[in-house]
């Protein structure tokens, strides 16, 4: 398949690549330390609060859902619908920005901090990074949703799909794999 061949503007989808890239390269790297430290990792991922991580895939995946059926909606022409759904989306992003922001007031509380052990090092870079990148989309649905351009939803339904998934890639090995 062609670049070209994608759906929407090709820059969208050079984008969502390196963006992709970065994570990848970023979870590969604590891969590798954690192999220096599996019993420090674990001990250190222990704990983190899972319950927070499994309400904010809850969260964006929901989200993700409400930006595709925005795409869909403003394709058949439901300006109003398509406005909805984006703003329920955009929601989500300030509803799993508001969880993790109080999961980072509980970690720090607790004395997690960046330089308590490799782990949270990786833990707070990757998600912090992830955190930016939900609230840029914020914005990017917003922005969307206010000229709601059938190309321009669909780049950022896409742009927000990526952030979707790369929670679901960073979940395994902040949360899950101990």
């Amino acid at each position: 398949m062609r670049i070209q061949d994608l759906p929407g503007e090709p820059v969208i989808w050079v984008l969502i690549a390196s963006e992709l890239l970065v994570f990848a390269a970023a979870a590969t790297a604590m891969a590798a330390v954690r192999l220096t430290d599996p019993a420090g990792f674990a001990a250190a991922q222990s704990q983190l609060h899972g319950w927070m991580a499994a309400l904010n895939t809850a969260i964006l995946v929901t989200s993700g859902f409400c930006a595709a059926l925005a795409e869909r909606a403003c394709r058949r022409g439901d300006r109003r619908r398509a406005r909805m759904t984006l703003a329920l989306a955009a929601l989500g992003g300030v509803g799993f920005l508001a969880v993790k922001i109080a999961e980072y007031a509980a970690d720090l509380r607790a004395g997690l901090g960046l330089e308590t052990h490799p782990f949270f090092t990786f833990y707070y870079l990757i998600t912090g990074f992830h955190a930016a990148h939900v609230l840029f989309g914020i914005g990017v649905l917003a922005l969307v949703a206010i000229r709601l351009r059938a190309e321009e939803v669909q780049a950022g339904a896409a742009f927000w799909h990526m952030v979707d998934l790369v929670w679901v890639l960073i979940l395994p090995p902040v949360y899950l794999l101990g």
